[in-house]
């Protein structure tokens, strides 16, 4: 029986692989396919549908968020790759960000502070504990440099991964509306706000709008997450 166990845990390994990736492009499909209901699709967004799938699955076989985490590492070892390749973009459009020099850096850094500063400052008028003042301020950085940062300044890691995830997925999905709202269609400009304030999900959401976007969102949040990380600590630690 114990010689069993490896195969046991490998079979349990292509399934959830396979299942989630199924799940995946089958919430992404559907997402394109509910483009004519403006009012939904935003609900149905292919990182809501997906999860919500998952944790379904998950609760349904008994299986523990660590089993799954163990069972999919494959595709967590494909995130470091996936985000080198954002540099072909950034490369392409090089020219034009050194054209724009400080144009760009600005708007980044003006961006990445006043999103999470705002929030904190909500948090403060409601008197919330120190710990979740300081969370909040990593929100807007991609996951792994904001759990380091706040455990640095004396935040909750793990509760600073779940505003980063809420950050992202809220960016990506109102980002693109509230561009249409207000007449943004300049490229740059809307791939620094996703960049700058929704991370790599909302760099993921500039992807489908253009190269150049991608580009924008790419220098975001690189600069936006090295300077986060290396500024918190220095005011705060």
């Amino acid at each position: 029986m114990l010689a069993l166990l490896p195969n046991i845990n490998y079979l349990a390994t292509i399934l959830w692989l396979a299942l989630t990736i199924v799940i995946y492009f089958g919430a992404l499909h559907l997402h394109r396919a509910s483009k004519p209901l403006r009012f939904i699709q935003p609900a149905l967004h292919p990182l809501i549908v997906a999860t919500l799938l998952i944790i379904l699955l998950q609760s349904l076989t008994h299986t523990s968020v660590s089993e799954y985490q163990e069972y999919t590492q494959l595709l967590s070892a494909l995130l470091g790759p996936a985000t080198v390749a954002l540099a072909v973009p950034l490369y392409r459009q090089l020219r034009l960000l050194v054209k724009m020099n400080w144009r760009v850096l600005v708007p980044i850094c003006v961006g990445g502070a006043l999103a999470p500063v705002l929030s904190w400052t909500c948090l403060y008028l409601l008197n919330t504990p120190l710990n979740l003042q300081m969370t909040v301020l990593v929100k807007s950085i991609t996951t792994p440099l904001a759990m380091d940062a706040a455990g640095a300044i004396g935040g909750i890691p793990a509760l600073a991964a779940v505003f980063v995830i809420s950050t992202g997925i809220v960016g990506a999905i109102c980002g693109p509306a509230l561009f249409a709202l207000i007449g943004v269609n300049n490229q740059a400009a809307q791939g620094t706000a996703l960049g700058a304030v929704s991370h790599a999900i909302g760099t993921a959401r500039a992807i489908s709008i253009g190269e150049q976007c991608t580009a924008f969102a790419t220098l975001a949040l690189c600069v936006n997450g090295i300077a986060t990380s290396l500024i918190l600590p220095i005011l705060f630690g």
